[in-house]
């Protein structure tokens, strides 16, 4: 979120914030009113009402408070192509609702049709005025705070050059090491020592105050923070956190305290209930679509050899809770116990039904219903067998941390190649690597982008046996 404390005048940035959240809301039930009354459909009662659980949704999908760094660096495509990816979650949502509660054909089918239509170019055209709007706030030199930061270290850089990206005046830095000590380059400014900060700030009439000093140093920023109680700065204490390796880093408080998320699932609030919805949408539409080729699957698995159908497995799903998991029956055995030998190239173990069905990956389709009953997620770590996760979490450190979310039929180490046997705990460290990236980078546009690979993958992927 753009940080009003970074303007002299913060009022425009507040509202520009608040007609984010509110602007799509109220665009998303008035183009169903100007729908209605097009075909000269009364507006009211169950439009009335579709008009409000939109605009809720809406609120929830489109007022998503976003960076500086989207307004200032995406592109004009990437915002349209995400306005219209939130417009198919919201209206996936709706339909999901509608189906449910039985009401879809209580409308009318050209209203809601000129509605799918118009409603996203309104919404797409809001997104680009918002857009402009922002950058203009966010660019404006004139209504910018003047600041200094106090410790020079890759942190103080990397947040004096993205206020400098908001056309935020940066004075410096203030060190106590020497300026070859530090090796700054040319074009950074050392305005001095520690001791020389409260002058400087009298002298210059600095408006913001950032502290970038480690952890560590806590006695001497309370003896910096004391000594520009003279002053009217208004001053920001940037703890160098960044030595962890952080999952989900951000602040919050409780009851007034303040705390610093450093390893925290990516699906709590909003976030979870946009993801869940999502699984439900899309797996709901897929196993309609493949129920067929499911039941014609499992016929074929059932006539080739002996056992059942369906593979239940026993994997660690959200928490590190035991689930089971469904898979089409790939092998002549069926091992879901203390030790389970991974499949391996030309196993003999792997029915010739087994055998085409890895190869494509359509023995994990009735993981659909696993989605479904809210035990996986379509996109996420891929489970592995319990035997698996109590070898390798006592040899990888992290590991356990992927079970921060619900695992996925698909994920980011999969799509990157990181699939099929880990023939050695190197193969095993990269595929977890993947996955708590993507804990760290989730967002539904990363989820599609996932899926879209998968696609690709499954046709030409050579590691599938």
């Amino acid at each position: 979120m753009p940080e009003p404390i970074l303007y002299r005048n913060s009022m425009p940035v507040v509202l520009a914030q608040a007609l984010q959240a509110l602007l799509p809301a109220a665009a998303t039930a008035a183009a169903l009113a100007l729908s209605a009354r097009y075909f000269g459909v009364p507006f009211d009662g169950q439009y009335v009402g579709l008009a409000a659980v939109a605009a809720a949704l809406a609120i929830g999908i489109f007022g998503r408070p976003r960076a500086a760094s989207y307004y200032l660096t995406t592109p004009r495509p990437v915002a349209m192509l995400n306005v219209a990816v939130k417009w198919v979650v919201l209206l996936g949502t709706l339909l999901l609702i509608g189906y449910f509660l039985k009401v879809s054909a209580h409308y009318s089918r050209r209203v809601i049709g000129l509605w799918i239509l118009v409603a996203p170019l309104t919404l797409a055209l809001i997104e680009t005025l918002l857009h402009r709007l922002m950058r203009r706030l966010l660019l404006d030199r004139g209504n910018a705070r003047r600041t200094v930061l106090v410790g020079y270290n890759d942190l103080s850089r990397d947040l004096a050059r993205r206020l400098a990206s908001m056309s935020v005046h940066v004075h410096g830095f203030f060190d106590d090491r020497s300026t070859r000590r530090l090796g700054a380059p040319h074009g950074e400014r050392l305005l001095g020592n520690l001791k020389d900060v409260t002058g400087y700030i009298k002298q210059q009439s600095i408006d913001v105050i950032f502290i970038v000093l480690p952890i560590r140093h806590i006695p001497r920023v309370l003896t910096i923070v004391d000594e520009l109680r003279d002053t009217t700065a208004s001053i920001y204490y940037v703890p160098d956190i960044h030595v962890f390796d952080l999952i989900q880093a951000r602040t919050s408080d409780v009851m007034g305290i303040p705390v610093v998320a450093m390893c925290e699932t990516p699906f709590s609030g909003y976030r979870g209930v946009t993801k869940r919805l999502l699984d439900l949408a899309l797996a709901s539409l897929g196993l309609l679509l493949i129920a067929p080729l499911l039941a014609a699957i499992a016929l074929a698995v059932r006539l080739s050899s002996r056992g059942p159908a369906i593979f239940r497995q026993r994997r660690y799903g959200l928490d590190g809770q035991s689930i089971v998991v469904y898979k089409f029956r790939s092998m002549f055995v069926t091992e879901d116990g203390p030790q389970i030998v991974q499949a391996s190239r030309n196993d003999p173990r792997i029915t010739p039904v087994g055998r085409f069905l890895r190869r494509f990956s359509l023995d994990e389709l009735p993981q659909i219903i696993n989605v479904i009953q809210g035990r996986m997620s379509l996109v996420g770590p891929r489970p592995h067998a319990v035997a698996h996760n109590e070898e390798y979490r006592k040899l990888i450190k992290g590991y356990m941390v992927r079970h921060k979310v619900r695992p996925g039929i698909t994920g980011w180490a999969q799509v990157n190649g990181c699939r099929g046997e880990t023939a050695d705990l190197a193969d095993m460290q990269a595929r977890i690597n993947y996955d708590l990236e993507y804990l760290r980078r989730w967002s539904v546009a990363f989820d599609l982008r996932i899926l879209a690979r998968t696609v690709m993958m499954v046709i030409q992927d050579k590691k599938a046996y």
